[in-house]
């Protein structure tokens, strides 16, 4: 089941941030976040705040009419209004959307197009804006891609996770192998220049010429951008519930690493190039913009059940049930929960957790003395850059990258 929500401090029923958060707002992009919490199915490796139908029914007849796929898109905008009288007269056009879940392209086409309409309606869209959908390979066609493009997607990113059907067995994915590829072609042809690949390594039961078999199909699919995660083992989650019992192997670390170092190999190969450890594009008009926003600290607003927002140093966190969260739009409320004040060590520590994951790194002069030393050693150990460290940054090698969370960790401490 989806992860709990952290504690906060109340949120205003009106939304309403503290005076500071709305101040020099002019040099803060600003982006927006769409949550849609549907499912088909669960994967069983998922811990995200997302709903199948049989989940939705348990409860009372009212909750199930508030958290149907049929009125969501009309939740979400009254969520970007709400947005609007918030940020009052912020003058900033938006400069990201990112439609994410759950599956969004469970709603209709239309319902997305809303969405995004709203937000190009109270703010306004900055010129050359990159809008951006997830999508499950057996959730799209070539008319809904369509659709989408001629509403003002710009970029779609489908979940492919592997090209082996027994690794997609073992996650709970119900598409069939090829047809991430088939959408890409698809999506190409409906106007898309720009499409992601996201892939899983280290599932239980994947071999070597399992992951090497992935890598050559999402490559030969032909998209610009391509994520790639080691499979994480969340509490709770089915694929938790499975290794304890010993039906499958757990995971592991070092074979993490070996299919990091296949990636690698393998997209600067065919001309990507990491711009984030989990990330390659072909260029940097194919980066991902939306997620470059949060990994440097920008402002974004999160709709949806359970969504995060972070707006001038305030991060708020909306309810996660989409019956509670329809109710409380409906009662002309703020959806939020809970919601954190970041003081300026919250800050700068985010700042080298975020950064140093970039392929420019993090600024020296973030750290504090003891941070500063373990740069110095990382620089020795041929974790950072030297000639990075020397003009005064922290860029991780090849190495860091398989060692970015210990690093980082005590980079902090």
């Amino acid at each position: 089941m989806p992860s709990a929500l952290p504690a906060g401090e109340a949120v205003p029923a009106d939304g309403s941030l503290p005076a500071h958060a709305l101040q020099a707002v002019a040099g803060r992009p600003l982006g927006f976040y769409l949550h849609v919490p549907y499912c088909a199915s669960r994967c069983g490796y998922c811990d995200f705040n997302t709903y199948t139908a049989a989940e939705l029914r348990i409860g009372s007849g009212a909750d199930a009419v508030l958290a149907s796929r049929d009125t969501y898109a009309d939740n979400l905008v009254a969520e970007v209004r709400l947005a609007r009288a918030v940020l009052g007269d912020d003058p900033r056009p938006v400069e990201t959307v990112f439609v994410g879940g759950g599956t969004p392209t469970l709603l209709p086409a239309a319902d997305l197009v809303k969405a995004v309409a709203a937000i190009r309606d109270e703010f306004g869209l900055a010129d050359g804006a990159e809008v951006t959908t997830e999508a499950n390979p057996d959730s799209v066609d070539p008319a809904y891609l369509a659709e989408l493009r001629a509403g003002g997607f710009t970029r779609v990113s489908f979940g492919m996770q592997s090209a082996r059907p027994h690794v997609l067995r073992v996650l709970d994915r119900t598409h069939t192998p090829g047809r991430p590829e088939a959408c890409v072609a698809e999506a190409h042809a409906a106007g898309f220049d720009h499409v992601n690949l996201d892939l899983i390594y280290g599932t239980p039961g994947e071999s070597d010429d399992d992951w090497r078999a992935t890598l050559d199909a999402a490559l030969g699919a032909g998209p610009d951008h391509v994520s790639a995660y080691a499979l994480i083992v969340e509490d709770g989650t089915g694929l938790a519930r499975r290794i304890r019992r010993g039906e499958i192997a757990p995971t592991d670390d070092d074979q993490h690493a070996d299919r990091y170092l296949m990636t690698e190999e393998a997209l600067t190969a065919a001309g990507f190039s990491w711009y984030e450890v989990s990330n390659w594009a072909t260029s940097a008009a194919a980066r991902c913009r939306h997620n470059d926003l949060y990994w440097r600290g920008a402002d974004w607003w999160g709709a949806g059940p359970g969504a995060h927002s972070h707006v001038g140093g305030v991060r708020w966190w909306n309810g996660k049930h989409p019956a509670a969260y329809a109710r409380s739009l409906g009662e002309g409320r703020s959806p939020g929960v809970g919601r954190e004040v970041l003081s300026d060590e919250d800050r700068r520590v985010e700042r080298i957790m975020l950064e140093l994951r970039l392929a420019d790194g993090c600024p020296l002069n973030l750290l504090a003395p003891a941070g500063a030393r373990v740069a110095s050693r990382a620089v020795d150990e041929g974790l950072l850059e030297e000639d990075a460290h020397r003009r005064g940054r922290a860029v991780l090698t090849l190495r860091g990258r398989l060692l970015a969370d210990a690093l980082v960790r005590d980079m902090v401490d």
